[in-house]
């Protein structure tokens, strides 16, 4: 569901979420009640609470000497998780300050999951003005579904962003070099027999690899040396396609 793909990608766990929209549908009741409602056992009910408790998503008080816990409404959880956002602007000056020293070095990093997914592409609209990539049509098409057919598509056009992509020949890949001109692609295809089966795109100083098969996982690498190497490997092949 919708609901609980969002507060994992929150920070919370598997538990957290049960005893959160349990507590969430009970509007404010005792432990006992929650762990009925959340089918989790009274202990460990007492645990999440706790850590849900710090986090912000509940809270407590007492009537008639009994401990009754609440959510906080939904609205709350936006403001705090905004608040998060503001305080991480406010030093972020001072955090790329720190990150000078490490410049020339690769930053690397790992995202999983369809919405891990979704962050990077959203990084790749926001910087990129002329993409270059490499992959399989076949795999995109199927694997990322109606957010990068569509928003990523249409966001791309409307900031115009030239892609240029390099796809292993089938139908679907010939459908895409059909329709390009109308979509700011251009397309050129190599050999099925090449074993590309996931997607890499090359912006700016960035390197971002999808593997689209089973899991859900991208690499993003930020290095311009690297950069430069991929875009001239992908010129070659352009040049011979």
């Amino acid at each position: 569901m919708k609901i609980e793909s969002t507060l994992l990608s929150c920070g919370l766990n598997e538990k957290q979420i049960q005893v959160y929209l349990a507590t969430l549908e009970l509007g404010s009741a005792s432990v006992p009640r929650i762990s009925q409602k959340a089918k989790l056992i009274r202990t460990t009910v007492y645990e999440v609470l706790e850590v849900l408790k710090k986090k912000g998503f509940v809270y407590n008080f007492s009537k008639k000497r009994i401990n009754y816990y609440a959510a906080a409404e939904p609205e709350r959880l936006v403001r705090l998780a905004q608040n998060k956002v503001d305080a991480l602007k406010n030093i972020l000056p001072e955090l790329n300050a720190r990150s000078n020293s490490s410049k020339d070095r690769p930053n690397v990093r790992f995202y999983q999951g369809l919405e891990e997914i979704k962050i990077v592409m959203q990084e790749i609209l926001d910087e990129a003005d002329r993409l270059y990539g490499w992959g399989g049509a076949d795999e995109l098409l199927e694997k990322l579904e109606d957010w990068h057919l569509q928003y990523f598509l249409d966001e791309r056009i409307k900031r115009k962003i030239l892609l240029q992509i390099l796809l292993r020949d089938t139908p679907k890949a010939r459908e895409r070099q059909k329709i390009g001109v109308n979509q700011l692609r251009e397309v050129r295809l190599i050999s099925n027999d090449t074993k590309f089966m996931g997607l890499t795109y090359i912006w700016k100083n960035k390197i971002a690899m999808f593997s689209l098969l089973h899991d859900f996982v991208a690499v993003v690498i930020e290095n311009q040396e690297l950069a430069d190497m991929n875009k001239a490997i992908f010129v070659n092949l352009w040049n011979k396609s």
